[in-house]
């Protein structure tokens, strides 16, 4: 095991990791939409959604690897009614073939976050 870690994602709120690198997967901890330049976090589903796929990004590069590399995300939205913002979002970080994916709604997320997101990606 191999812990992934980078200053071009938000540090982790407490004992965990960014990621792991388990053989040639790569498993990263839940990403919220925190700036991790500034510390900045938006107060829309739209610009927190974004932010959360950069952390992503920034994660996967650090690893070794990108975002056409995922092959399964787990999402989870404080409401529902923000699944399509979040979907078309989604749509723009990911392509075909998509990821398999899971999205739930959750009662609450860490610091009162509006989206997370955690993905296993392929090395």
């Amino acid at each position: 095991m191999k812990t992934v870690a980078t200053e071009k994602a938000p540090a982790a709120l407490g004992p965990y990791s960014q990621a792991q690198i388990v053989g040639n997967l790569v498993f990263t901890s839940g990403q919220i939409g925190v700036d991790p330049a500034t510390g900045a976090v938006s107060d829309t589903i739209e610009g927190q959604a974004h932010q959360v796929f950069k952390n992503i990004a920034a994660i996967l590069e650090a690893a070794g690897t990108d975002m056409s590399k995922v092959v399964k995300t787990t999402v989870f939205v404080k409401d529902m009614n923000d699944f399509a913002t979040v979907n078309g979002i989604y749509a723009q970080y990911f392509t075909e073939p998509f990821p398999a994916r899971s999205c739930v709604e959750v009662a609450r997320l860490p610091k009162d976050f509006l989206v997370e997101c955690e993905v296993i990606a392929e090395l």
